[in-house]
């Protein structure tokens, strides 16, 4: 092995790229937008590849899927951080279902007064929490698979199976992610009566973290299996012995995540500095920019797994974040918007964040309806992503009156929704082979946490 392949210089490379970081913030050195975006760039690369390495290294401990769950969680903490900004000036600007409801649209959107201020803080909790959503599914799920295949050549990964077609190969998937497909529909479904209570209250949060709690608990109680595709960083830190491998694993969670957590924010700030120098609405910045920022880390975690030929962890680190931002996001800004608020209290939004929630509940049931056959094909992957770009080129000729049509934004968030809904609805019911079986995979795994056999094993082979 040569010496810059050693696997503790490949981590010092990646702690490397977060010097620069580490160095402007301790000696508090002023930087322009383009160096601020630079600089916390390179350090949310370098924190990623340590994060993608202590998930993987921790797998030799703890459940493969409890080892991801945490991943998921570091690499999207920044968007629960902008998210919980949002949720807490809302509250604190005393924004509530009544207040904001004796309040004109204009008003609030121009943030006329302190109390419109904070009722449009409310309903950027709310498009900032959806454009990520949809951004992990339309861009992550999507192009992780087009990429897993197009490196298959390189990797040999054994996920991938080619088939005969047009765009028709595929990326196989382990049926064991069957549980966090489940959760994750259960979730979704939850999503879709969300928008009639006119907020997300306390039963939003009840519902919505204790599913997440549930599924940490029963993936806890998961077998720990032995890898044999770990190699380079990870696969050295796995053959030291206790103590010290759960302390590596540790210091690269704890180091990449003071890192992911500090650069993402200004990382995505610069980037809505320079799309408003521009002339890009600032309501579309923090909807998809900002949330395209926060989504990196993530985004290139799994881009390190499939390079490695770990399809499959990969796919299971982007379901795991989009479970933990559609249960545990969603459910904690209420908590600490009644925390600002000073009582408990519903966080509001208005009509157009609640076609914001049905649509990427909506792009949520479609997705997971491509995913019940525990596969996506490059042609999937494609009609995922054009669905999702095309929303948002559309919204944004609207929204700049680059685009005359029949109907407002607004309406077309529903016309996508719709769309969704039919399609997920027709391969649901095309595949509902695939469908039992998923629910009887994830009962079969709730059945074995309990101490119980599985009604039908075989289903695992």
């Amino acid at each position: 092995m040569s010496r810059l392949r050693h696997p503790l210089v490949q981590v010092g490379l990646a702690v490397l790229l977060t010097a620069g970081w580490v160095v402007a913030g301790l000696l508090g050195v002023g930087m322009d937008i383009l160096t601020t975006v630079a600089v916390s760039g390179l350090a949310v690369l370098g924190a990623s590849f340590l994060l993608a390495w202590g998930a993987e290294t921790a797998e030799k401990d703890v459940p493969r899927a409890f080892a991801i769950a945490v991943l998921a969680v570091l690499a999207v903490a920044p968007e629960y951080a902008v998210d919980a900004l949002f949720a807490w000036n809302a509250g604190a600007g005393g924004a509530t279902i009544e207040a904001c409801s004796q309040l004109s649209a204009a008003a609030i959107e121009a943030g006329e007064t302190p109390l419109a201020e904070a009722c449009h803080d409310a309903n950027l909790a709310i498009a900032n929490m959806t454009g990520a959503n949809r951004i992990l599914i339309g861009i992550g799920w999507a192009g992780i698979a087009v990429f897993t295949i197009l490196r298959a050549a390189s990797t040999n990964d054994p996920a991938v199976e080619s088939r005969d077609g047009l765009l028709a190969d595929v990326v196989t998937l382990d049926k064991d992610i069957a549980t966090e497909i489940a959760f994750l529909l259960a979730a979704t479904a939850w999503a879709f009566a969300v928008p009639l209570g006119g907020g997300i209250g306390a039963l939003d949060t009840l519902f919505l973290v204790g599913l997440y709690v549930t599924y940490i608990g029963l993936v806890l109680k998961s077998d720990i299996e032995e890898s044999d595709h770990t190699v380079g960083v990870p696969l050295y830190f796995q053959q030291w012995s206790l103590p010290w491998r759960p302390i590596a694993v540790l210091a690269l969670f704890g180091y990449s995540g003071a890192m992911i957590f500090t650069a993402v924010e200004p990382f995505a700030h610069g980037l809505e500095e320079i799309g408003l120098q521009i002339g890009v609405p600032s309501f579309f910045m923090i909807q998809w920019i900002a949330p395209l920022a926060s989504e990196s880390p993530e985004l290139i975690v799994v881009a390190v797994l499939v390079n490695k030929a770990r399809s499959t962890a990969g796919f299971n680190a982007l379901i795991s974040s989009k479970l933990n931002q559609w249960t545990l996001l969603i459910g904690t800004i209420a908590v600490i918007y009644s925390l600002a608020l000073g009582r408990y209290g519903v966080l509001p939004f208005d009509s157009r964040q609640s076609a914001e929630i049905w649509i990427t509940a909506g792009q949520s049931f479609f997705a997971l309806a491509i995913l019940c056959n525990f596969e996506i094909s490059v042609r999937e992957a494609i009609v995922l992503f054009s669905l999702f770009i095309s929303q948002v080129l559309i919204e944004f000729a609207l929204i700049q009156d680059l685009l005359v049509l029949p109907i407002t934004s607004h309406d077309l968030l529903l016309v996508y929704t719709g769309l969704y809904v039919v399609a997920g609805v027709v391969l649901f019911a095309v595949r509902w082979r695939s469908a039992k079986l998923l629910v009887g995979l994830a009962a079969d795994a709730f059945r074995s946490a309990m101490g119980n056999e599985p009604v039908h094993p075989e289903r695992a082979d």
